[in-house]
């Protein structure tokens, strides 16, 4: 027997036929009876308790993804793959609702070989790490479709292209013109009661005709907010979507019962226009946000550097200059920037910027490399198979694996106004309807009622946080200062205590002189040192490497580099240790009063390099604007040796501490913050990367290297080191923007609400009002945010 009444548990179509009936729940067919049997047996009922009707209907995926069983296929779609560990990106179209993210971040649960999936709902992918010991790709993707996640496969889809326009919001708007300029057109003998034309058997037939051309504009172009408003009201939620979608459901009905009982023409002009204007409005903030958008890609450019080969020279070349075949040297720490192939030296990779996992992996000349591994054992020499992908390091970068979860403080506002926004807007209207009804005035009621429903949108006060702080992160990115996300620009303007390291911080690794005191090196044992340094990112390393002549280099045999301390290797029989006088067995020499490097060759002393440093340009500039503001710390793990220097270099009141290891850094920073600090962890990314983690902010001064942080929250490039104080002063201000802006926000809506109740505010005005209010607060943010943001005409 049919029953048409009854609606699908799992995906809300009609069940047609006989429903299949699962635990007293219908299920319009076995698919979707069988996803939900999915779901229930491996605890994942809450799925349905986010939103009603959540899913899809799951296709016919049998045999579908065959192809996938072919290795060379399967290749071109991971990202990673590497001891049983694979790492694959997918578009998911059917991507909607929270329920979506919910179901597919915990595909672990109906998969145990699923190691973690993270859902990207902007652009509808999904990226799946599992291991290839437990489940296959087509395995992965099979479940996926079978749940009614269908990806969409095309090799094609996965080069480097630009994304085509959805052109769906164009074509309603033309619809909707169209709809609107004839109505119009058909209304005027009735505006001008034109007697003689617009007789009374002619009537009837325009008016059922502006019904006619009405109905295309109600249910295709403002088709959207009906169906958001459904999903919400099944939800038990109310979304910004549902005073829109009942002010357009009740001019349609009361215009279309006034020409049924002959009443007059209805609000069809009105009801068309406001569709018209409504979509404009979406259109016009569609393509300005597009337009913002923030530059993701911006952070492509950041100013991360790697060591070129070029015949028997070595350069220093931005990561974007990397092509396919070029050789490259990545050093101990270093990240390697594209998937490559190991040519020389034997690999140790930690891929935990990739996996989460920081079980390192040993390699062998002649092995794939992935992108986003870091080489945590000496130097080794790859050649590039692919040219590099900023995009994908800006993803790795930005990746849950290392972001820390800070609160999002005015995101979290934005979300409880629009909670409370929609009942309070609803209960204005409904006030104003009973009102203007009880005295009799039916036209002024549904005008009154009407018009509050729409023009008290919550789009101006949702839209003036993103794009004021979108906007402050493109400025900043201009401005090579390279922030993780917005979320850290809130971070920065709360800021009160800046801590900087010293080495490669403060100092530059490019400049200073160095001397040599100790008995001569002889030409083995100068090899050893330049080979032993090359192998090196620390700032102090690259710096003597630079001086010392290029002789024979050396491959070593072992190698070890101890944070904090300093490095050894092994060639043959012959070793070397450089670094502190500790760790060079020489405690005594440590008195130095300058920053030195030690040298120990096969268990006996020979000699230091001494480094006259050269601080940043703008160093004390710098200090003395920040002074009085913040509370100002110096952590070093050199000696005490450069404290008089920087004591006539910086304003009094800065606080300096010498000779801390990373974890004494770590533990300073923490203490601040138990103390009620907001800590900026201003370093290098080498010794203090748990700091810069544990740092309310974490910022890495980048020159010549690719060894940074992936804990960091920001990259700043090395010669805007002396706009420190600009950025903090920016993204305090910025705030400030948006609180303006959340204040005209309601301004709008209380002005727009206070007219509305009167009944002298047509429908169609307000449809034009609504998207003009977040046009003006969108443009009152971006020219804020750029006047704020602008650089000085003196640096």
């Amino acid at each position: 027997m049919e029953n048409t009444d009854r609606v699908c548990f799992h995906c809300g179509a009609s069940c047609t036929g006989t429903p299949i009936v699962r635990e007293n729940r219908d299920f319009c067919c076995s698919g979707c009876r069988t996803v939900y049997d999915i779901l229930s047996e491996n605890g994942l009922e809450g799925y349905y308790s986010m939103d009603r009707t959540p899913g899809a209907r799951p296709g016919e995926v049998s045999g579908k993804y065959d192809f996938l069983d072919n290795e060379a296929i399967a290749e071109k779609l991971l990202e990673f793959y590497e001891d049983n560990i694979q790492v694959v990106n997918l578009r998911i179209p059917g991507i909607h609702c929270s329920s979506c993210i919910w179901v597919l971040e915990n595909l672990k649960r109906l998969n145990k070989g699923i190691r973690y999936s993270q859902v990207d709902f902007p652009g509808k992918e999904l990226r799946i790490s599992y291991d290839s010991r437990h489940v296959s790709l087509k395995e992965v993707v099979w479940l996926l479709g079978s749940i009614g996640y269908e990806p969409r496969i095309s090799l094609e889809n996965y080069e480097d292209k630009p994304v085509a326009e959805n052109r769906a919001l164009l074509y309603k708007l033309g619809i909707a013109g169209f709809a609107f300029g004839n109505v119009m057109l058909l209304s005027f003998p009735e505006y001008f009661e034109m007697g003689e034309f617009w007789l009374e058997q002619y009537k009837p037939f325009f008016r059922w005709l502006m019904f006619a051309l009405s109905l295309p504009a109600v249910f295709y172009v403002a088709g959207d907010y009906f169906v958001s408003s459904y999903r919400s009201l099944r939800s038990g939620l109310l979304n910004i979507d549902v005073p829109i979608a009942l002010g357009i459901a009740v001019m349609f009905l009361r215009s279309t019962a006034d020409i049924v009982f002959g009443y007059g023409p209805g609000f069809f002009d009105s009801l068309t226009g406001l569709i018209f204007f409504m979509t404009i409005g979406k259109y016009l903030q569609q393509r300005t946000y597009a337009s913002l958008s923030f530059e993701r890609d911006y952070k492509s450019y950041f100013p991360i550097a790697v060591t070129r080969i070029s015949g028997e020279r070595e350069e220093a070349v931005q990561l974007y200059d990397i092509k396919k075949g070029d050789r490259l040297l990545i050093r101990n720490e270093e990240l390697i920037p594209v998937d490559c192939r190991l040519i020389k030296g034997n690999a140790l990779i930690d891929y935990s910027f990739v996996t989460g996992e920081a079980r390192p992996v040993s390699r062998s000349p002649g092995a794939k490399l992935f992108a986003g591994g870091r080489q945590v054992s000496g130097l080794v020499e790859v050649e590039a198979v692919r040219s590099v992908s900023q995009s994908y390091l800006t993803k790795l970068w930005s990746s849950n694996t290392f972001k820390e979860k800070k609160e999002e403080r005015y995101t979290n506002i934005t979300n409880t106004v629009s909670r409370y926004f929609t009942p309070v807007v609803l209960t204005v209207a409904l006030l104003s309807l009973s009102y203007w009804l009880w005295l009799g005035k039916t036209d002024t009621a549904f005008n009154a009622f009407t018009a509050v429903l729409i023009i008290a949108c919550p789009c101006a006060l949702a839209l003036s946080a993103p794009f004021a702080l979108g906007n402050l992160l493109r400025i900043f990115g201009r401005r090579k200062f390279y922030l993780k996300n917005a979320s850290v620009i809130e971070r920065l303007a709360t800021i009160d205590t800046v801590i900087f390291d010293k080495t490669g911080t403060i100092t530059s690794a490019r400049e200073g002189s160095i001397t040599y005191e100790g008995e001569p090196l002889n030409r083995t044992e100068e090899d050893m040192l330049k080979s032993t340094l090359r192998n090196s990112a620390h700032p102090l390393s690259r710096q003597l490497y630079t001086i010392l002549k290029s002789n024979n280099i050396l491959t070593p045999d072992e190698y070890e580099e101890c944070i904090g301390k300093g490095i050894e290797a092994t060639y043959r029989e012959q070793h070397i240790r450089i670094g502190s006088g500790a760790f060079a067995g020489n405690e005594d020499r440590e008195s130095s009063p300058k920053t030195s490097v030690h040298i120990n060759t096969n268990n006996r002393y020979r000699g230091k390099f001494i480094f006259g440093n050269r601080y940043r340009q703008g160093l004390s500039s710098l200090f003395r604007k920040l002074s009085g503001k913040y509370r100002l710390v110096i952590l070093s793990g050199d000696n005490e040796s450069e404290r008089k220097t920087l004591e006539k270099m910086l304003p009094p009141g800065v606080q300096m501490c010498f000779n801390r290891k990373p974890e004494h850094k770590l533990n300073y920073v923490r203490q601040c913050q138990q103390n009620g600090a907001r800590v900026m962890m201003v370093g290098d990314g080498l010794n203090d990367a748990g700091a810069l983690q544990q740092s309310n902010a974490g910022v890495v001064i980048a020159e010549d290297t690719n060894a940074f942080s992936p804990a960091c929250d920001a990259i700043l490039d090395a010669s805007r080191f002396r706009e420190i104080h600009e950025f903090l002063r920016i993204s305090k201000k910025g705030m400030q923007v948006v609180k303006i802006s959340f204040a005209l926000s309601f301004l709008y809506n209380i002005a727009g609400l206070s007219f509305a109740v009167t009944g002298k505010l047509s429908p169609v005005i307000a449809a034009i009002l609504m998207p003009l209010s977040s046009v003006t607060i969108v443009i009152f943010v971006t020219l804020l945010t750029n006047f704020i943001g602008r650089e000085p005409n003196n640096p």
